[in-house]
Order: C-alpha cells, then sequence, then structure tokens
C-alpha cells in the first residue's frame, strides 16, 4: 500500500466565531492510500482546539510505512500500528483511517453502512450550525437556510445566548440543538439557561460546561430536563465509560477518535452504556463527513454539515436531502473526487 498526502486550507463562507475563538479557515490535509491500482481517500481537519497543525500531521504521516502492509483487509493489525507510531495525533490518525476504509469499501465494492449492515433510510436530519455573531448577522445566516434543514445547531457560551436565540426565534421556529462549548462556568447559571432554552424551542445541549468541571455536569444533567451531550470530554474509546453518570450521551468525531474504527466501537460501548449518539463533525469537505455519515443511521442526532460550511469542497460525497442525511450507494466511504 502507497500513502500520499498534501496541504489543503478549506475557506470558510463565513467567520466562525465559538465561544473561544473565531476562524475564516481551517487548516486541512488531504491523505490518499492506493493499492492494486484502487485509491481511498481521507483526510485530517485540524481545528484550533484539537491541538494539531499541519506540520504535526505531516510530520506524524511521513513516520507511517504503509509499505510493509500487503493485505488492506488487516485492518486491524494496520490501525492498531499506526495508533501506536505515537501518541495523540487523532486527527493525523484518522486520514489514515479514513482512507483504508474508502480503499477497503472499494475493493469489495460495498458502502460501509452496509458493511456494518445498517439502513440508510433511518439517518436522521442534520443539524445545521450557526456561530456567534450579532444578532443581525444571526437572523441573515439563519434565513439563508429557511426551508433547507429541519433543525438548527446554534452556538452558545459568551453574554449574549439569550439574543442569539431571540434572532434566531424571529425568523424561525426549528427545533434547536445547543452547543455551549464549554462557555457556561457556574452549574445554576447553567441549569437557568437550559430551562429558558427548553422554552425557546431547544431539544438538547451539547458540553455546556468545562471538561474538567464532571461534577457540575453530572448534577446538571440529573437536574435537566434536556439531554446533555458530551462533545471535549469525550475523545476516545477510553473516555466512553467515564461519561456514564455525568452525561445523557456522546459526540463521536473521526477527527478526535482516529477515525471509523474506533467511532464504530464508541457507539457499541456507548449503548451498551445506555448513553445516547451523536455523530459530529469538524469543518471538512465531503470525504470527511460522508465516512462519518457512513454511522449515521446509529445516531440520535447527527451534525454532519462541516462540509456545508466550507466553499472548497473538492468532494461530492452523502447529500442533505430536505434535511435529511442521505446516503449514497458509491462503495466505501461513498466519495468521488471533484
Amino acid at each position: 500500500m502507497r500513502l500520499s498526502f498534501k496541504p489543503y486550507n478549506l475557506q470558510l463562507r463565513h467567520v466562525f466565531t465559538v465561544a473561544s475563538n473565531s476562524r475564516t479557515v481551517t487548516p486541512d490535509v488531504q491523505v490518499e492510500i492506493t493499492c492494486e491500482g484502487v485509491t481511498g481517500y481521507g483526510e485530517a481537519s485540524m481545528p484550533p482546539y484539537l491541538g494539531e497543525s499541519v506540520q504535526t500531521v505531516v510530520e506524524f504521516l511521513q513516520k507511517v510505512n504503509l509499505e510493509q502492509f500487503h493485505d488492506p483487509f488487516r485492518m486491524e493489525d494496520i490501525l492498531a500500528y499506526v495508533d501506536a507510531v505515537a501518541s495523540g495525533n487523532t486527527a493525523a490518525k484518522a486520514s489514515i483511517d479514513i482512507a483504508l476504509h474508502d480503499l477497503v469499501g472499494k475493493l469489495l465494492n460495498v458502502p460501509w453502512y452496509k458493511i456494518w449492515g445498517l439502513d440508510k433510510e433511518k439517518a436522521p436530519s442534520t443539524t445545521y450550525t450557526i456561530g456567534i455573531d450579532t444578532a443581525t448577522v444571526v437572523k441573515e445566516k439563519t434565513a439563508e437556510v429557511a426551508g433547507k434543514f429541519n433543525i438548527l445547531k446554534v452556538k452558545l457560551g459568551r453574554d449574549n445566548d439569550k439574543e442569539i436565540i431571540a434572532a434566531i426565534r424571529e425568523v424561525s421556529s426549528l427545533p434547536i440543538a445547543v452547543d455551549a462549548n464549554q462557555g457556561w462556568t457556574d452549574k445554576e447559571y447553567a441549569l437557568d439557561m437550559i430551562h429558558w432554552l427548553q422554552e425557546q424551542g431547544v431539544v438538547m445541549i451539547e458540553q455546556p460546561m468545562s471538561k474538567l468541571q464532571l461534577d457540575d455536569i453530572a448534577w446538571l444533567t440529573e437536574q435537566s430536563p434536556l439531554p446533555i451531550f458530551a462533545d471535549e470530554s469525550v475523545q476516545r474509546l477510553s473516555d466512553v465509560e467515564m461519561m456514564k453518570g455525568v452525561f445523557s450521551g456522546i459526540n463521536i468525531k473521526l477527527m478526535k477518535c482516529t477515525g471509523m474504527r474506533e467511532a464504530w466501537k464508541m457507539v457499541t460501548l456507548a449503548r451498551a452504556l445506555g448513553l445516547k449518539v451523536m455523530i459530529g463533525c469538524m469543518t471538512e469537505t465531503s470525504c470527511a463527513v460522508s465516512a462519518a455519515a457512513q454511522l449515521s443511521p446509529v445516531a440520535d442526532f447527527a451534525d454532519l454539515d462541516g462540509n456545508l460550511l466550507i466553499s472548497n469542497d473538492c468532494f461530492a460525497g452523502m447529500k442533505i436531502v430536505q434535511g435529511k442525511i442521505t446516503l449514497n450507494d458509491l462503495p466505501g466511504i461513498g466519495v468521488r473526487k471533484l
């Protein structure tokens, strides 16, 4: 197997603001694995909080020797080797994992949702994300996507939370998922906000407080009328068991958990522990978003709009049709390169 890669900057359609930062570009590395004349595609997307960069991803990928493997179907051995090359580097590892899954699916001529035995008709609607901004801009962003989605996702966690929700409610009555990105610090304040948000048609809350405040979050989850999902608090499979009794569910992202192999294991463990499941993404091309979408039929919530937030997508893959994730029957992760 031959591994190749190149940097690729993702250009955001709008300034993207969350509780901790704003950006107009997300660094990315595009990856290919070729075997027997067939190429699998993957990518590493690196938003600031992951702590990775183009340099760290490239340095990691340069250490990986896939030429020692002649059978791409030995996925467990290959990906265990990749994981052991260095600690961390989860987005870099995910890029190889996604490309390998794409390659193997193509060699089998089957999409991964079928390999996992899933029904693509059970894929949920995706949220569409609106970042923190002024009330005027928030209304404009909401109006732009009127009639295209069935649920919105709103970033909160600063001092204008109620203003943002009120602005959205001036132009839309859609259900809302809220992501506070660890922005609330006091559990009593957070609970008051959640009760108010429920009255505004909010249906779930993601990472309301710091990942270090697990006791406060456990109290909040017990008191909350809405389900509370972990994002920054859960990265990999080893974190999932600790989320039981603290959160209602977990948000699984390929860039955090090293890819599709571990994401599938996380889904299985979460369900066994009675936790709800959300499948999320970063700002990514249709490559990584389509890979994550292969898991979406098992999800309670999905946030797979990262490709819609960029203006230079270099792949075509899964589509959003009337707000719903719609998987195609292309083999592997279901993409073609543009």
